[in-house]
């Protein structure tokens, strides 16, 4: 039987904003009304390394964007997931691959099975909660 999990857990939350600095935005796009536009905007605001995810994007943020994260030639650490939650699997699979720390999963999109396997596979998970939400309460917002 598999033990319980809190995926919503907010020490879980705070452990993975204050550990882990470089963060792939799976789903960033350059569009300033989608909700990955703003919150990758938030992360590099407050000195975290955002690494776009997106085979539609070239660039966001002036950052290089990547069709997935098998492309990416830097190390991530937080894999931050801005897909439905049916479209999550895969992500937390390539995820795992890379050797990521954690899996953030949006406001909104809850994966059972995918947490249990990065879980499983060793990562910390967080679902359904927003880090440019929970970063300014948890570790204080700095101004630009």
């Amino acid at each position: 039987m598999t033990a319980q999990h809190d995926w919503n857990d907010p020490k879980v939350a705070e452990h993975t904003l204050r550990s882990y600095r470089v963060w792939a935005v799976v789903g960033c796009s350059s569009h300033p009304w989608r909700a990955s536009h703003g919150v990758s905007r938030y992360l590099l605001s407050q000195g975290y390394g955002v690494v776009p995810i997106n085979p539609n994007e070239e660039v966001v943020h002036g950052e290089v964007a990547y069709p997935d994260l098998a492309s990416v030639p830097t190390a991530i650490e937080v894999v931050d997931i801005f897909r439905r939650s049916e479209l999550v699997m895969p992500h937390v699979t390539e995820a795992i691959a890379i050797g990521a720390k954690a899996i953030w999963m949006q406001l909104g999109v809850w994966n059972e099975a995918a947490a249990e396997l990065a879980s499983d596979a060793g990562l910390d998970v967080v679902m359904d909660r927003c880090p440019a939400i929970d970063h300014p309460v948890m570790i204080g917002s700095r101004t630009a």
